[in-house]
């Protein structure tokens, strides 16, 4: 027997109040962040709204990478997400990696192979997975760092990018220990080297003295001297 057709009146149907709000800013997130699955995209965005996560939104809409040949999934925008989402725990799960990196509508081969290239298992040190994303976007150790640089930095956009030396360090280390062609005397030789620069650009705070166009300069002197 089928089922008495149900009308309902203006008045019973309850419309939250902030409904509007809520449907307001994920239209502007979603026009921001580009995803390329809408629906999935929209899963991940509403799960992360009712649990008081950080959303998987950009930034600013951005427009593709210059140096990228053929359309690899992550942009700087994208891993910035990833970084706001991932970076408070210093170390993530690979669960929850999964999650987010499908979240933003990432590829998921590219996931693996970022995995597989740092060696990790079932827990994750971020910052070792982040500056293997931005080896991804760089293609070379300094303009993978100079990506780091623009990610991380707490400059006002447009300004020098910096990030702290110490940061800075990290990174430079463990990508050269990936890339496998420097030893460690040659990593604390160029880092010991690099400080003197650090400390006389930023007299006041020379910890915070690493910025993007210093990675572009290093990277054309290394190119100099190795041609």
């Amino acid at each position: 027997m089928p089922l008495p057709d149900t009308f309902y009146c203006a008045e019973q149907i309850n419309m939250p109040p902030e409904l509007p709000d809520i449907l307001k800013s994920f239209t502007k997130a979603a026009i921001r962040t580009q995803p390329k699955d809408l629906l999935l995209w929209s899963a991940a965005y509403f799960s992360a709204l009712s649990k008081g996560e950080c959303l998987p939104v950009k930034d600013r809409l951005e427009m593709n990478v210059a140096t990228q040949k053929t359309d690899t999934g992550l942009t700087p925008g994208l891993l910035k997400t990833l970084h706001k989402q991932l970076s408070p725990s210093q170390t993530c799960s690979k669960e929850e990696l999964q999650t987010k990196w499908k979240g933003l509508c990432l590829p998921v081969d590219q996931l693996e192979t970022l995995l597989s290239l740092g060696g990790f298992g079932s827990d994750i040190d971020w910052m070792e997975f982040f500056a293997l994303s931005c080896s991804a976007l760089g293609g070379t150790l300094m303009s993978s760092l100079k990506f780091a640089c623009e990610i991380l930095t707490e400059d006002e956009e447009g300004g020098a990018a910096r990030i702290p030396f110490e940061t800075f360090s990290k990174l430079y280390t463990y990508l050269a220990h990936i890339d496998g062609d420097m030893s460690q005397n040659h990593i604390n030789n160029f880092l010991s080297s690099l400080q003197p620069q650090v400390e006389a650009l930023d007299v006041l705070n020379p910890a915070l003295a690493v910025s993007a166009s210093q990675c572009q300069l290093l990277a054309k002197t290394r190119s100099q001297s190795q041609s």
